[in-house]
């Protein structure tokens, strides 16, 4: 029933526009009546976004599921892989979709909210991570957005290719931005008696000032 209700949707938004398509169109052409609809969708809105719902719940349950040891910037990238595997499980969909709400400015403010409660997900378990530490709200929430915008600018581009390029690839590019900005191992302290030595681990090709901000984290925090 949910599916017919979208591919009826979709069907009128498409031959007379989202505008001049109501609620009593899409349930006349799907069969049902006005309360089946308002089963499943609470809005017109909702039914062009049936999905997101559904991701959101996984996504905040891939985080809640995280270990302490996870690395956290690369628990949220891969939290965002969630996304765009919603997105490639239908690409026509998907592509059909992107082409509609660029049409309609409401349908844009609507995947704009979307895309806000996403990044509320990835922040929030980033501060529980960073809690603590000097700037860690901050740095949560620079990090969360960080990782949607490099998302969301690699999925545009597969979208803009109507489904055709490698969106897998796209993303793990963009993500990468993020991680080499932001991501790295957590720092390891060695007791030695009265003092505390504190290492930090981090790639070759880490930034200077991100491995001073992390001795500088930890020294802080400890």
């Amino acid at each position: 029933m949910r599916d017919a209700l979208v591919a009826a949707a979709f069907q009128l938004f498409l031959e007379r526009g989202y505008e001049q398509t109501t609620v009593d169109d899409i349930v006349a052409l799907a069969g049902v009546g006005r309360r089946s609809f308002f089963r499943y969708f609470p809005s017109k809105e909702d039914v062009v976004f049936p999905d997101h719902e559904r991701c959101l719940a996984d996504m905040t349950a891939f985080l809640g599921a995280s270990d302490k040891d996870d690395e956290p910037v690369r628990r949220v990238c891969d939290a965002a892989r969630l996304v765009l595997r919603m997105y490639a499980e239908n690409p026509a969909f998907s592509v059909q979709r992107y082409r509609l709400t660029k049409k309609v400015p409401g349908l844009r403010a609507y995947e704009l909210s979307v895309v806000w409660r996403y990044e509320r997900a990835l922040a929030e378990y980033l501060r529980a991570r960073f809690a603590g530490r000097r700037d860690g709200i901050l740095r949560a929430d620079v990090i969360a957005a960080a990782v949607v915008a490099a998302h969301n600018n690699a999925l545009r581009s597969w979208l803009r290719s109507d489904g055709e390029d490698d969106a897998e690839a796209a993303v793990d590019h963009a993500l990468g931005y993020v991680q080499a900005a932001f991501g790295t191992l957590p720092p390891h302290r060695v007791s030695t008696g009265p003092q505390d030595v504190v290492v930090v681990v981090a790639r070759r090709d880490a930034p200077l000032w991100r491995v001073v901000q992390e001795i500088e984290s930890e020294l802080g925090h400890n």
